[in-house]
């Protein structure tokens, strides 16, 4: 399972964005139990699918306001209906990738039950950057077309040629991104997987 633990930048010297966040997450469907303030400046989620975690790790960078940890392993507790109640080896390591994560340029890290997981963090990065690099102009192409709108219907809600969507998605590697996020959900389904099968050969 997945256990995504993120931290607010500069929370004593800004708002509280924790309770704008938890209404954003918990409008989703996808989550084993409801994401909750575990700390002042803290929140915590935890779901069973790596197209979930890696969706919710790019929401969340995308304003730069998080430090983010994904932890991925085994969980327990999730009986008692509140992250709060849970925990385990993802709990662990989402606190500890969340630690580290304040180091990085990104501000984001990845680590399983027992290590950091570099090679996988490193292409999660790539498109962490890529994304902080997206121009508004080229967010605003991406957020229509990320929500079923044509490149036709896109020009006509933005006042600009066909010829200026295209040229804003190539330029926000929009295409790039979309083909690289199955790719990257399946790495981290498979890193799951794997511990599991550990798990369950040390049992």
């Amino acid at each position: 399972m997945f256990v995504i633990t993120a931290d607010q930048v500069g929370s004593r010297k800004g708002s509280d964005r924790v309770s704008i966040a938890l209404g954003r997450l918990n409008r989703r469907d996808d989550l084993l139990l409801p994401a909750e303030r575990t700390a002042g400046d803290e929140l915590q989620l935890v779901t069973q699918r790596g197209a979930t975690a890696l969706d919710i790790v790019l929401e969340l960078s995308r304003s730069g306001e998080w430090n983010i940890g994904c932890g991925v392993g085994g969980v327990s507790g999730l009986d008692g209906g509140s992250v709060r109640s849970a925990s385990g080896a993802a709990f662990v390591a989402a606190r500890a990738a969340v630690e580290r994560s304040k180091a990085k340029q990104t501000r984001f890290a990845l680590r399983d039950a027992t290590t950091d997981v570099p090679g996988l963090e490193a292409l999660i990065d790539l498109l962490l950057v890529v994304r902080s690099r997206r121009t508004a102009e080229g967010w605003e192409v991406v957020d229509l077309l990320a929500g079923g709108t044509t490149q036709a219907q896109a020009a006509q809600e933005l006042g600009i040629t066909p010829q200026a969507v295209s040229q804003r998605a190539i330029a926000a590697a929009w295409r790039v991104e979309r083909a690289a996020l199955p790719a990257l959900a399946d790495q981290l389904e498979a890193m799951d997987r794997l511990d599991v099968d550990q798990s369950q050969g040390a049992a």
